[in-house]
Formats: C-alpha cells, sequence, structure tokens
C-alpha cells in the first residue's frame, strides 16, 4: 500500500498545463459576483446588498456551510437577475471565459429555463439566449461550449415536458442533453418515468442528479428506468454495492464535484469521499465544478484537492480528464476529434494516461 504521503509530488505548473473538462457547472451557480452588481444597478438602478463582502456571503458558501439545503439558497439570490435574455447571453458568455482560463477544452453548462420566466420569457427563448451566449464564448476563447437543459423535481410534469420539446428543438444546435435536478428525498426518481420516456423518443441523452442528496436506489432508478446514461454527483451509491456493480458493468460515468459535495455534507469529510475507491473499482469518474462562485472553485482547484486530500498523482487527474472526454455528449466524429487533441496535448507534455 502507498499511504498519501509517500506519493510523489504533482508538478503544479505542469498540472495547471494540461487541458481539461467540465460537464457539470451550473449556469446561476457561476455567475460572477461583479456581474451580478452589474445586472442589479442595470436592472433596478440599486444594489441589494451595502458591501462587496456582503454580496459575496450572499453568493458564496464558505467552511461553515450546514447542509445542501444552505447552499441552495445561494440561488435565490441570483436568479431574480438572470430574466432576460441578454443577462443570460452574457452570464453564458462569461462562464466560458471563466472555464478558458484553467484551459477547459470543453464544457457542458447546465440550467433550468423554467427559472428565467419571471418576465415572461419562452422556453425556447432562455434555451436560445444561453445558447447563443455559449458559442460566442467558444468563437472569442476557443473553448467548446455546449448546453444541458434541466428539468426540476419540484416542477409539474407540464413544466417539465415543455423543457423537454424546446430542448429537443436544439438539440445538436448547441444542447446536447437533458438532466433532473432538485430534492432527491421529497421527488424520487421513479416519479419521472414518462416524462424521461418521451425525452429518450425524442432522441434526448439524459444524465440525471442522484445519489447526491438521497440514496443508492435513486441512482439505479435513474438507469434502469428513466435512462440516463451519465449521473451526476452518485457519492451515496456506495451505500450499496449492488448499484455499484450496475454503474460499472453499464460503464455509467459519475459526474463527480468534490468541493461541492463536501460543503453540502453529501459526505461527512475527504476521508469519507468515494471518488478514490470509485476509480480503483474501474468505474468512469470524472471531476467538475458544479457551482464554480456558490463553491468557490475551478476546475484546478478541484483537482488540487483530490491531490491534497486523496493523493491523486498527475497521470490519475489525466486519466480523470480523458474520462471526462470520452464521456461528453458529443457526437462520435467531434469526440474522436476531441480525444485526439486531448492525447495529443498529454503527450507533448509527457504525461501519461491510465485506462478508461
Amino acid at each position: 500500500m502507498t499511504f498519501i504521503n509517500e506519493r510523489p509530488a504533482v508538478d503544479k505548473a505542469l498540472l495547471s498545463q494540461l487541458p481539461k473538462v467540465d460537464l457539470h457547472v451550473h449556469l446561476d451557480g457561476s455567475v460572477k459576483p461583479e456581474t451580478l452588481k452589474e445586472l442589479a444597478l442595470e436592472q433596478s438602478g440599486t444594489l441589494p446588498v451595502h458591501s462587496d463582502a456582503e454580496l459575496l456571503s450572499n453568493m458564496q458558501v464558505n467552511e461553515q456551510c450546514e447542509s445542501l439545503t444552505q447552499y441552495l439558497s445561494k440561488f435565490s439570490f441570483v436568479l431574480p437577475y438572470l430574466q432576460t435574455g441578454a443577462a443570460l447571453e452574457r452570464v453564458a458568455y462569461e462562464l466560458v471565459e471563466q472555464a478558458s482560463k484553467d484551459r477547459v477544452k470543453y464544457v457542458e453548462v447546465r440550467f433550468a429555463p423554467q427559472l428565467h420566466r419571471l418576465q415572461d420569457m419562452s422556453v425556447d427563448e432562455v434555451i436560445h439566449h444561453v445558447v447563443e451566449g455559449l458559442k460566442r464564448g467558444e468563437q472569442t476563447f476557443g473553448t467548446i461550449a455546449r448546453a444541458i437543459v434541466i428539468c426540476l423535481r419540484s416542477h409539474s410534469y407540464e413544466m417539465n415536458k415543455d423543457v423537454v420539446q424546446e430542448a429537443a428543438r436544439f438539440y445538436k444546435k448547441g444542447v446536447v442533453a437533458v438532466d433532473l435536478a432538485g430534492d432527491e428525498a421529497s421527488f424520487p426518481a421513479e416519479l419521472f418515468r414518462q416524462l424521461f420516456e418521451e425525452a429518450r423518443q425524442l432522441g434526448l441523452p439524459i444524465t440525471i442528479h442522484a445519489g447526491e442528496a438521497a440514496g443508492a436506489e435513486n441512482v439505479q432508478v435513474a438507469i434502469t428506468e428513466l435512462g440516463a446514461v451519465r449521473i451526476g454527483h452518485g457519492v451515496r451509491m456506495l451505500e450499496n454495492p449492488e448499484v455499484v456493480r450496475l454503474v460499472k458493468e453499464r460503464r455509467i460515468p459519475l459526474e463527480m464535484c468534490p468541493l461541492s459535495n463536501i460543503q453540502t455534507k453529501a459526505v461527512s469529510g475527504w476521508d469519507a469521499y468515494p471518488v478514490r475507491s470509485y476509480l480503483e473499482q474501474g468505474i468512469i469518474v470524472t471531476v467538475n465544478t458544479d457551482n464554480m462562485t456558490v463553491s468557490d472553485t475551478n476546475i484546478l482547484k478541484e483537482y488540487e484537492q483530490l491531490i491534497e486530500h486523496c493523493g491523486f498523482t498527475l497521470t490519475e487527474i489525466a486519466t480523470i480528464i480523458m474520462n471526462g472526454v470520452k464521456a461528453a455528449f458529443l457526437e462520435e466524429e467531434e469526440k474522436r476529434l476531441l480525444i485526439e487533441r486531448f492525447e495529443s496535448e498529454f503527450t507533448a507534455l509527457g504525461v501519461g494516461v491510465g485506462p478508461f
């Protein structure tokens, strides 16, 4: 056995140079504080806070975050200012800009259209503006940017069906998948069978938030009954070895978000975080940011946490990155080219990659 303090030190400069991916990042959780301040002044002429410190405390959690509920409270502060097409385009564009600074070469940005309709934009209009912002960001910064459209567990079937139908109209035109997010415990996955059967009939790939705030059974149902081909988080599936086996056998990639999972108390701490266990069991692990502003994170910081707390090597980080490339919701030819690009850059940097 190799203990963490016996592992070779990771070259942080080399780590920063690696090309990266982020498959699980929420638009409304990644708005820059200075942008929110400007949007508030533009839209209402006043600021909802009296200082930058107060602004940050309303948008970001700290180490004293006690629960997922407390974590999610930060979104209610931001959402009122994301109700116009111009605001959505701007924050989508700026998210791509933020990602590009850490050499993220491919990003999938997710958002729930129904949360951006307080000023009567249609679901179609919301998706259009986010996609336009991502496209503009891709053109400016060179980071390939795609959208994942979220249905919410707390919303009615009719509201979610509208989201699925509009997402299908944008499929392969900026949108690459649909997702289900929200309160797992109160709205278990089996309630959404019909909705996601319709999504599959429309040809939409599916990822589901599961095993974050509720148990392993939600992961199982997401895969076997909703048709999920990726799972968001999945930290609690370790509670049931049969579900772990299912994920491994079906080669379902996990979109893990370490800092967020620690902050929301999805696990008790780093010692209980299952990312290394999953990887060593042959599960396809990807690592992502979840919410860059709320968690005060970026993809480089996520990798650094794995190195510090879980003893990850550069080869293991590179393996996780390649897992993300291969798990991307891209057309096969696009994915092949992206894989070649990453492999070429890793080779040029002298970084090896483990098996996928």
